[in-house]
């Protein structure tokens, strides 16, 4: 009898973040593709964009004017997805007809980050310095919003390369801060909870020891240093899916800061980010699009040291090259998540990727 081989046979992995399963179709990796084929941002831009409402100096859509910033540059989200200034929704009634069609209000604010005042630039090709930069600039958001009593949880999240939906290519990312705590981030702090309720562990530290020490052969981790790992995750949906996980049990970009040891934690995270980033790029040698995002503890005022866990997902669309694309449709929308290319195949391709960025070369 042939022994099963998760190289060659289908088979379904478990999320225990999201409980959810994806199936797997190693087999299918050779398959002909006749289908829509993306093209290529490779269009040379120039280091400032008179037309970019990002670039310094410039007015954008409202009619505020853009300083002359170095770094970073914050400001309000010009067409933000939720507003703080509407009035309370007041549930009408708690019949069976409310209970089929439930409504809540959101309030909250939405801000827009400019990583750099460079408009041709992306984070792959930014120094780890520049990137340590934009780790302090996201948690002086997170601090800072985390003490409006109307903001319960701080959503960070960068979309890379027109493919992903962004508007403009100005290295940017958005930070939506709603009272209520969004569907994905719920699902693995239930999840989260649950397992320390069952095991009297964090879920993501027993993940991540088993990744890094207590498996012989690593076949997962694309690179790591001190304080951070980088993995194709068991149970990852996109074809170069990754996570970025704290080796300690951290809950939130606060738990970084430590002056005393010149913020290792905060360079080791730049560090690890410098890295991912420039091997995405240098898998097919192009600008690697994506939709990046941080979880973290929610800011509602309760404790969520046993349920919560500082970590980065990487969601990459790109499947076999710079114009072929994973979509998630038919089986995926209406059964649940397929791929085709493994997670340990998409790792060791990633972790033989350089980290000199093939421009530099």
């Amino acid at each position: 009898m042939k022994k099963f081989n998760f190289e060659e046979n289908s088979h379904r992995r478990f999320n225990p973040l999201t409980n959810s399963w994806v199936l797997c179709s190693p087999h299918r990796t050779k398959r002909p593709w006749e289908g829509h084929k993306e093209v290529i941002d490779d269009e040379s831009l120039a280091e400032y964009d008179p037309e970019c409402y990002l670039c310094p100096g410039n007015t954008r859509a409202q009619g505020d004017k853009n300083p002359q910033y170095e770094n970073t540059f914050i400001f309000n989200n010009d067409f933000a997805a939720v507003k703080n200034d509407q009035p309370e929704y007041l549930e009408q009634s708690k019949d069976k007809i409310s209970s089929l069609l439930r409504v809540e209000g959101v309030r909250g604010e939405c801000k827009v980050m400019c990583f750099s005042p460079k408009h041709n630039i992306t984070v792959a090709e930014m120094s780890e310095d520049a990137i340590l930069c934009v780790i302090q600039s996201w948690t002086k958001i997170y601090r800072e919003m985390s003490t409006k009593s109307y903001i319960n949880y701080i959503q960070i999240f960068e979309n890379k390369g027109s493919i992903m939906g962004c508007s403009n290519p100005h290295p940017h990312c958005q930070v939506w801060c709603t009272e209520t705590i969004p569907e994905e981030p719920t699902k693995e702090l239930i999840s989260m909870n649950n397992y320390y309720k069952n095991n009297n562990s964090c879920l993501l530290c027993d993940y991540t020891q088993l990744e890094t020490i207590k498996l012989k052969y690593k076949p997962r981790i694309v690179c790591e240093n001190n304080s951070f790992v980088c993995l194709t995750p068991f149970w990852a949906v996109w074809p170069y899916e990754t996570m970025i996980i704290s080796k300690s049990h951290i809950i939130s970009l606060l738990d970084l800061e430590n002056d005393d040891d010149g913020n290792i934690l905060q360079k080791d995270l730049a560090n690890i980010i410098h890295r991912i980033t420039c091997k995405y790029d240098n898998v097919f040698e192009c600008s690697f699009p994506y939709s990046m995002g941080i979880h973290q503890a929610p800011v509602d005022n309760k404790d969520h040291t046993n349920d919560s866990h500082l970590h980065l997902h990487f969601y990459p669309p790109l499947l076999r090259s710079p114009t072929i694309k994973k979509f998630l449709v038919g089986y995926e929308l209406l059964a649940e998540p397929q791929r085709d290319l493994t997670p340990e195949q998409a790792a060791d391709r990633l972790r033989n990727c350089s980290e000199i960025h093939y421009k530099q070369k």
